[in-house]
């Protein structure tokens, strides 16, 4: 069985009618990328928020399976310590919070109730080794450990620090929600190449993107393309520069049929 597993995924916004996703299916397992690619308003950043456990979705029909176990039945905490992250496509500021105790209060928190010896809080010499190699990965300045979370950085500093956290924590899964957004050319090819470093055996990535550009240096295993709530048509890497040069129309034109 796959890493993760989406059946027939419906979700609704919260206490209303509104129905965003219309019956998901989607399966991927570590060490495999997969990109989701899709016009806006077509449910992409809802799915990634209703498998983090955002409160402001209800799923209404359907089943997620992670690593085996049902998904849908943990809290949002509980999903990221058993391997589920998520880079949010608007880095929120933490004013007073400096990077280095951000990473280090997430990174005790994921070790709470893991495996024998390694639930006490990270050594300190070890924490900052790890992530003085974390941030060279990246090109960032070790300065800016001290800095507080994502005030007052560029968008493509926000990108990089989303980035940083997925290397300090190590998820099986990591959701990129539009990852390459606001991004410069040289952003860009700094983000991707930590992405491409990252992922391998023990993990894997799912890229929410509107772009073929980040595809070109992430190369995806298979994309999705998502509209009106459903996966309308899946294919390998080529599939995203079809999209590139038809745009959406024609698969809309397809799906209308």
């Amino acid at each position: 069985m796959a890493d993760l597993v989406i059946r027939n995924l419906h979700a609704n916004i919260a206490d209303t009618d509104t129905e965003i996703l219309k019956g998901i299916d989607l399966e991927m397992s570590r060490g495999e990328i997969h990109a989701i690619m899709g016009p806006n308003g077509s449910g992409k950043s809802t799915l990634s928020h209703v498998l983090m456990g955002h409160p402001g979705y209800e799923v209404t029909a359907g089943e997620v399976l992670f690593m085996g176990e049902d998904l849908l039945e943990l809290e949002a905490d509980e999903r990221s310590r058993a391997g589920l992250f998520l880079s949010f496509q608007y880095p929120f500021a933490v004013p007073g919070v400096t990077v280095a105790n951000f990473i280090r209060m997430a990174v005790n928190a994921h070790r709470k109730g893991g495996p024998e010896g390694e639930d006490d809080p990270i050594r300190i010499p070890e924490f900052r080794k790890q992530l003085q190699e974390a941030m060279e990965l990246l090109e960032i300045d070790k300065s800016m450990s001290s800095r507080s979370l994502n005030e007052g950085f560029s968008g493509g500093e926000k990108k990089r620090f989303e980035i940083l956290q997925m290397a300090m924590l190590k998820p099986s899964i990591a959701i990129l929600d539009e990852t390459d957004s606001g991004l410069d050319i040289d952003a860009l090819r700094i983000v991707s190449g930590g992405i491409n470093q990252l992922v391998g055996p023990d993990m894997g990535a799912l890229i929410i993107t509107h772009y073929q550009r980040i595809l070109d240096h992430v190369k995806p295993d298979r994309i999705h393309v998502l509209m009106d709530g459903r996966i309308v048509r899946s294919g390998g890497p080529e599939l995203a520069h079809e999209l590139e040069s038809s745009g959406y129309a024609g698969i809309a034109e397809e799906v209308s049929a």
